[in-house]
């Protein structure tokens, strides 16, 4: 920390201000998002649920994921409480385990995507290097999972177990519906593209709060997503540190100076942070069955 001028920052002023709200508005916006793709996801596997239900219970884990190392523990309260409301634990486990697995597929093909577009990214040593590397070895292991629980001979040896192995069956049985749903599967990848691409909205106005003029759209899809997949390593508590140090190493490429590599790290994490204080009430005072139930046959959104 010694090293590092904060005078390469910004002074604060009305342009400045104006960013910040409008990445906040979109971190905002991305929650939101993210209990669609819950939504959507749940519907491809028949379950039907409000979305002000799902997202109380999106909320609550992204406050609860803020301060653990992983999100993990966001998600065991996501499972517990959506357990509650449907009365179906694998199923539950399933849905959020689908929803991670869409972030498998879609931050990767955002990053190729990124460099295709832009080729003057390519050739920057490690700052090209490890995204491609983390988008290839996440697909790898997407397509693993996949064939793994998605083989009908293992879903044979799946069914009808109990304790643990019925989780695993139940996201075999998702990957069928999936397969035999391909409208629902195309709504799921859909709503985690826009998921992320708000979220990548979102770092780019942090981008402008912070006057880093080198990072344009296309940096920002070929770096972000490989950064929103590593950060997720148990290294740090909600990814503090990790994220920073990573956009340090990729930004470096572009020569961004550390101290705006670091700042915008700290940005995204505290929009993330103070956005995700809506779930404290709603981690403390929501989740208990029966508070919805008159809205389960609400219309779908």
């Amino acid at each position: 920390m010694d090293d590092i001028d904060w005078n390469e920052l910004p002074d604060w002023n009305n342009q400045t201000a104006f960013w910040t709200i409008g990445a906040f508005v979109f971190t905002l916006t991305g929650f939101v998002l993210g209990a669609v793709r819950w939504q959507r996801v749940l519907i491809a596997l028949g379950i039907h649920q409000p979305l002000p239900s799902l997202f109380s219970h999106y909320m609550a884990g992204q406050f609860v994921s803020n301060f653990l190392p992983t999100t993990v523990g966001g998600d065991v309260v996501r499972v517990g409480r959506l357990t509650r409301d449907i009365d179906d634990g694998p199923i539950s486990f399933t849905s959020v385990v689908f929803e991670r697995l869409s972030g498998w597929l879609v931050l990767p093909l955002i990053t190729f995507i990124g460099f295709a577009i832009n080729p003057g990214l390519t050739g920057l040593g490690n700052s090209t290097r490890i995204p491609l590397v983390v988008g290839f070895i996440t697909l790898i292991g997407l397509g693993l999972v996949l064939l793994l629980l998605g083989n009908d001979r293992i879903g044979k040896g799946l069914r009808n177990r109990k304790g643990v192995l019925r989780f695993a069956n139940a996201i075999h049985l998702g990957i069928d519906r999936l397969r035999q749903n391909p409208k629902a599967a195309r709504e799921v990848i859909i709503s985690a593209f826009a998921y992320q691409f708000v979220l990548l909205l979102a770092a780019g106005c942090a981008v402008e709060a912070l006057g880093i003029d080198q990072v344009g759209l296309t940096a920002l899809m070929a770096f972000i997503p490989a950064v929103l997949i590593i950060q997720v390593l148990p290294l740090g508590i909600g990814g503090l540190g990790v994220r920073e140090g990573t956009l340090v190493v990729f930004l470096s490429g572009i020569d961004v100076p550390s101290e705006q590599a670091l700042a915008l790290g700290l940005a995204i994490y505290a929009m993330t942070l103070v956005g995700s204080m809506i779930g404290f009430p709603l981690l403390i005072f929501g989740g208990r069955k029966g508070s919805t139930e008159d809205d389960s046959n609400e219309t779908e959104m």
